[in-house]
């Protein structure tokens, strides 16, 4: 019988986004991951057998926390119409922390030169879009609401601007706004 295998695979993971932090995703090795975690490459490689298998995973948990928050946020908005992009909105209350904020904007070359983890964004994407949208008493203003809300994080989590506490909350309101605003007449197709 063999030995039992006592390696966490969070631990890993943790020292991929520390190795993705501190010298970006072009630099993930299994050995500089290995040496992070202070653990052999044979016990990276175990459960990651490429760089690529590495990257889809911390990808994976990414989007699994991310999809874990909203859905928290989401359950403590009251019931009623528009409640997916209300626990969208909730969720933003407050700014991504920065060693998220580092990991994703190290992932994005990645994603931009892999399909499969590319796939994964955008199934994650149309799934809270789909969501939105079919919680929305009014579609337009669902989705203009969920693009509003989205270019907000895309310039946060990218790092290129963090506002201040008491400008962002303002700005989560307008963006609320949105929900319910009057649209004028769509433009036929």
């Amino acid at each position: 019988m063999g030995r039992r295998r006592s390696i966490d695979q969070n631990a890993i993971l943790d020292a991929a986004e520390k190795v993705v932090v501190r010298s970006g995703a072009a630099h993930l090795t299994l050995d500089a991951v290995a040496a992070e975690a202070g653990i052999s490459k044979a016990s990276v490689i175990y459960d990651y057998k490429t760089k690529q298998q590495m990257i889809k995973a911390v990808l994976a948990r990414g989007l699994a926390q991310e999809e874990q928050r909203i859905g928290a946020a989401t359950d403590s908005v009251a019931p009623g119409p528009n409640k997916a992009i209300r626990g969208l909105i909730a969720a933003a209350g407050s700014a991504p922390p920065d060693d998220m904020r580092a990991v994703a904007t190290n992932l994005v070359a990645a994603l931009a030169q892999d399909k499969e983890l590319h796939g994964m964004v955008e199934s994650y994407i149309a799934k809270m879009l789909q969501s939105v949208l079919e919680s929305s008493t009014n579609p337009r203003n669902g989705l203009l609401t969920f693009l509003a809300l989205e270019g907000l994080h895309s310039i946060e989590w990218h790092d290129f601007k963090i506002w201040p506490e008491e400008i962002r909350a303002q700005l989560l309101r307008d963006i609320a706004w949105l929900i319910e605003a009057p649209l004028p007449p769509a433009d036929p197709v």
